[in-house]
């Protein structure tokens, strides 16, 4: 697994987007905690997430590329559009698709709702510029601690990404999810 800084993926964008795209697994710095990500359209890159985490069935959160996806692809009632204003923020807002095609069938199984996320955080550009959502769920092994600091991260989890983006260690915890329309507010 190799480890970039945040001035090196500034540097190699154009690479770390591509790679993205192709559906590589990596791990990536949020607003709250590391996350760990992959093209969510691609099926493949999905299930090895999966693998990895030892998660077979639970929905995963995506980060969206913009708002306009979340207009395009969520179903949008006054209370979305509410709740929407609080974005960039750290939130996980639970949202009808419309379109279930917008994400690959194995993100959110047997559902046709999903986590997103819009964080306030400079990886957003690298996210918006490559112009697909990615999955973004807590790097670790579902039911183990969140990944913090490099210290952390599992090594079955490390060998199963082929990239982190480092920042540092994280004091925060995981984003608030929000179940929009029966509006549920509850802290992980």
């Amino acid at each position: 697994m190799e480890i970039l800084t945040q001035t090196e993926s500034r540097l190699r964008q154009d690479e770390i987007i591509q790679k993205i795209r192709e559906g590589v697994l990596f791990i990536h710095p949020t607003d709250t905690i590391y996350g760990l990500g992959c093209n969510a359209l691609n099926e493949k890159a999905v299930r090895k997430i999966r693998a990895l985490k030892q998660r077979p069935a639970a929905p995963f959160s995506i980060w969206v590329p913009s708002l306009e996806w979340v207009h395009e692809n969520c179903l949008i009632t006054s209370k979305v559009k509410k709740w929407l204003q609080e974005l960039p923020g750290p939130y996980t807002f639970i949202l009808q698709l419309k379109d279930t095609s917008a994400v690959a069938k194995s993100v959110i199984p047997e559902t046709d709702f999903i986590g997103i996320r819009y964080p306030d955080h400079w990886f957003g550009k690298i996210v918006e510029k490559s112009a697909v959502p990615i999955i973004t769920t807590s790097a670790n092994k579902t039911g183990q601690p969140f990944m913090t600091s490099i210290e952390d991260l599992d090594p079955e989890i490390e060998k199963g990404v082929e990239f982190m983006i480092y920042e540092g260690p994280k004091e925060g915890s995981p984003s608030k999810i929000v179940h929009v329309e029966k509006e549920e507010i509850r802290e992980r």
